[in-house]
């Protein structure tokens, strides 16, 4: 039987995978040791996901092993061999503070990592499509460079620029501040590229904007939307960081990405590098979101503002998602901005 291995299976985008190839018939063979709890504490822990796709998933496998060793790794692939259809890599340390408590940890998690993924796949399935969560972090701090406007609830791009329909892939990933995070996250992102390029795999990063959905275990330091949505429900105090709080991002759902997994996943190209985020079809600067979340779940939000802005954090972000869109005509995006933060606001009203 075909399968699909996905790392960061119990994760937000991980998770949504794993349900999505299991509908299409997949044996899905899950890695996942949930570090997010090592990461953010144990209100961040993906275990609640990975008990419901256990119980919820029929055919899935479940493998609690560390990335960042490759001898528990190898087994895996070799078990699985030519069955092995495709490899979508969620896992990572997904913050910029977070990276600067432990670089070393982060890089491995998240260069080392997908190293040792990468040699997998080309020891094992060298056919199969290798689907790489990247980051638009690898742009560093360059479209804080951009010709901005300040408005009353945002920042904005100047009118005409080039980029006012979003930032391409064109923009250099060079001579620009990454953040610790950001720097690991390019290792791994030109890693993907070099083994489509070089050896010929069928490889792809997907450099996202900020990935959202209820399945999301937000916390401050990482789950914009998602532990936004909390605070407001729960009378949490939320910080905002610097740029006067109408920093702009723009905010994909889940589900939407997986989609987009799921049409290069059927006709893949090799070292391929698309931005995909909300676009302008989905954003919000942190005061627009504060007012939908309100909106939304009927309550006031407690938020104080701290003038120092995060390192590497973006002013204005919006993906310019027109490559990869003619590259598949078939996707379309099934979310927007407040139908996204509706259903989180369902999530944690109901969660137990």
């Amino acid at each position: 039987m075909k399968c699909v291995i996905v790392t960061g299976s119990a994760g937000l985008i991980g998770s949504e995978t794993v349900r999505r190839f299991a509908r299409e018939g997949f044996k899905v063979v899950g890695l996942d040791n949930d570090m997010r709890s090592h990461f953010f504490g144990p209100q961040a822990s993906t275990t609640p996901t990975r008990d419901r796709l256990i119980r919820e998933v029929r055919g899935y496998q479940h493998y609690e092993l560390d990335i960042r060793h490759s001898e528990s790794l190898d087994p895996v692939f070799k078990a699985e061999g030519r069955n092995i259809a495709g490899i979508v890599h969620t896992a990572a340390q997904p913050s910029h503070d977070w990276a600067a408590r432990d670089p070393q940890l982060d890089f491995a998690v998240n260069a080392n990592g997908t190293l040792n993924l990468l040699e997998a796949a080309r020891r094992h399935c060298p056919e199969a499509p290798f689907l790489f969560t990247s980051t638009n972090k690898v742009y560093g701090d360059t479209p804080n460079r951009l010709p901005l406007r300040e408005q009353t609830t945002r920042w904005e791009i100047e009118p005409g620029h080039r980029y006012e329909p979003g930032i391409a892939e064109d923009m250099s990933i060079d001579q620009t501040r990454h953040s610790v995070f950001g720097a690991s996250k390019v290792a791994a992102d030109v890693l993907v590229q070099e083994y489509g390029r070089y050896f010929g795999l069928p490889t792809v990063c997907f450099r996202g904007g900020c990935l959202t959905g209820p399945a999301h275990a937000g916390t401050e330091l990482h789950g914009f939307l998602s532990y936004l949505m909390k605070c407001t429900v729960h009378g949490t105090t939320y910080r905002v960081f610097g740029y006067g709080g109408k920093q702009v991002r723009d905010n994909i759902h889940s589900y939407d990405l997986v989609e987009a997994f799921w049409q290069f996943f059927q006709t893949p190209r090799a070292g391929e590098v698309y931005n995909l985020g909300g676009s302008r079809h989905s954003h919000c600067s942190m005061l627009e979101a504060i007012a939908l979340c309100e909106s939304i779940s009927g309550r006031k939000l407690d938020w104080s503002y701290k003038e120092d802005h995060r390192i590497g954090d973006h002013i204005w972000w919006i993906s310019d998602v027109r490559k990869f869109q003619s590259h598949y005509p078939q996707w379309r995006y099934s979310y927007d901005l407040r139908r996204i933060l509706e259903e989180i606001n369902h999530a944690v009203r109901t969660a137990r």
